[in-house]
């Protein structure tokens, strides 16, 4: 619900603001003040100064125990190094690099292997198929049944599905149909196993003429994973495969955004949206069963902003049914997709308002580079319509009056560095504008949006680089520890659930800190 008499009183104060806005200040000059002092009160004055601002930033208020110090220690010695190496030769410095140009250098450092170990909490972030490794990806081709179509003599892959026989479905582009054991006799195992480790990914394209360029390689990776994971049997392999690699890399938690797409079986025969939703939630509770310390998954219904205003009352309706259907296991609810090229949150208000208080929304928000436009203005939308948490929020520091109200209101905002460095949005980390939620204490949550696209880790890679190149030098294991404790905290997990997921995580984090404190420096 929004939080009205916050609103109010910053809306206020910033009228009263505007009416006197015609009474002429004159600047105060201290200039002569501040040079009568002597260097001693000079020093005291500057470490005060330092001291303030380290208090506003993200984590600050931590307090760390004796081991969790030592393992700082640790921690700290492997960043100082990254560091080092990057003032004597910024072009070693990795986050200030492409992604794809320092991917083996990352895997292969200290810091990144302990930042994996670490129980990392949630990805409250991420979308249904863009999960899974482009190594799981290609091992799901080896299905029986699988078909393939191509164009350009076999060159290209348009489409994929599962059939008794030859596909007439018709795909995006004109292409043929052949099974996919053919395709790989007649092209060579190995030549598609590396051609479609590349399809699967936007690597190894460091840069693109455009955003606009990169969404249209992004978006097709996605249209072409279409007939390979809708098949239903696959779809349930997908997504408890994607929760052991996410388990596996320190995540216990994951809230996704799923279009809820229409699964199909093998003679052609179509499932309903709750079907997909079933897998979703028995394949997690089979997952937890199976894996103690996890703490479960919920989903977001997050279908295409790019359509009609009537469409989108078609989607609140969808959502009410679900959320009666699933009443614990649905999140909420997002529009998803490029939002420069989609309809802005506007167009859509006047549905999104008939959705009842218990479905929560997370919208996407401000992943541009526009200022001033209603691409960015999806910020005041999503604040003004009560979001809890506002997925990317990359515009957001051009807005201060969106940015206190965020903070004001507990806003998380869901950070996703290699996605919006892939997407174009930006490249050295140092400039990320997270940086500056993080000096000011807004509220942030690390995500990795997309992993499988641009052959990330689930986490990891995005908690190296908000680390190592968005935070600031001095951010230690009381930022990462926040991190960890944000992505519970702001998740949509009841009260009683996050006190359950906060003694889950607090178990594996007391064994890793032991783990990272005997570590012997380099």
């Amino acid at each position: 619900m929004l939080k009205r008499g916050i609103l109010s009183k910053c809306l206020m104060s910033k009228c009263l603001m505007s009416k006197c806005a015609w009474k002429k200040y004159e600047p105060i000059s201290i200039n002569k003040s501040l040079r009568d002092n002597t260097p001693d009160v000079y020093a005291i004055m500057r470490e005060a100064m330092i001291k303030l601002e380290r208090q506003y930033t993200l984590g600050s208020r931590v307090e760390l125990t004796a081991k969790e110090q030592a393992a700082n220690d640790v921690i700290m010695n492997e960043k100082n190094m990254e560091f080092k190496k990057g003032v004597l030769d910024p072009a070693k410095f990795v986050s200030g690099r492409r992604v794809y140009q320092v991917l083996k250098r990352i895997k292969d450092s200290r810091l990144f292997g302990i930042l994996q170990k670490m129980p990392k909490g949630g990805i409250l972030h991420a979308h249904d198929t863009a999960l899974c490794s482009s190594e799981y990806l290609v091992k799901l081709t080896y299905r029986k049944d699988l078909w393939i179509c191509t164009t350009d003599e076999g060159c290209r892959a348009i489409a994929f599905r599962f059939a008794k026989q030859k596909p007439t479905l018709k795909a995006m582009e004109k292409c043929n149909w052949e099974p996919m054991e053919e395709y790989r006799s007649r092209r060579g195992d190995e030549n598609v196993r590396n051609y479609l480790l590349r399809r699967f990914s936007m690597y190894p394209v460091s840069t693109y003429q455009s955003n606009n360029a990169a969404w249209v390689d992004f978006m097709s990776i996605f249209i072409l994973l279409d007939g390979l994971l809708l098949y239903a049997p696959v779809w349930r392999d997908y997504y408890y495969n994607a929760l052991e690699e996410l388990h596996a890399d320190g995540v216990q938690y994951l809230e996704l955004r799923s279009l809820l797409p229409n699964l199909y079986c093998i003679d052609g025969e179509q499932l309903e949206v709750n079907d997909t939703m079933a897998i979703y939630k028995t394949e997690t509770e089979r997952f937890m069963s199976k894996n103690p310390n996890f703490i479960g998954a919920k989903i977001i219904y997050a279908p295409l902003r790019s359509v009609e205003p009537k469409v989108c009352e078609e989607y609140v309706q969808k959502c009410i049914a679900l959320k009666t259907e699933f009443p614990t296991f649905l999140a909420g609810f997002d529009l998803v997709g490029q939002e420069e090229l989609g309809r802005p949150l506007i167009d859509f208000v006047e549905s999104l308002l008939k959705l009842p208080e218990d479905i929560n929304f997370y919208f996407h928000a401000g992943e541009t580079n526009w200022y001033g436009t209603s691409i960015d203005q999806n910020l005041i939308d999503a604040v003004l319509l009560g979001t809890k948490r506002i997925g990317h929020g990359y515009a957001l520091v051009k807005h201060p009056l969106a940015m206190n109200l965020v903070k004001q209101m507990d806003i998380a905002v869901e950070v996703c560095p290699v996605s919006n460095q892939v997407l174009q949005l930006g490249q050295d980390y140092r400039n990320h504008p997270a940086a500056m939620l993080i000096a000011n204490d807004v509220p942030i949550v690390i995500s990795s949006d997309d992993p499988s696209f641009w052959w990330a880790a689930p986490l990891t890679h995005d908690f190296y680089f908000a680390f190592l190149g968005i935070a600031p030098f001095n951010a230690d294991l009381k930022f990462l520890k926040q991190l960890a404790m944000n992505s519970i905290r702001y998740s949509g997990l009841s009260n009683h659930e996050k006190s359950i997921a906060f003694e889950k995580w607090q178990k594996v984090w007391e064994i890793w800190i032991d783990d990272v404190a005997k570590v012997k420096p380099s």
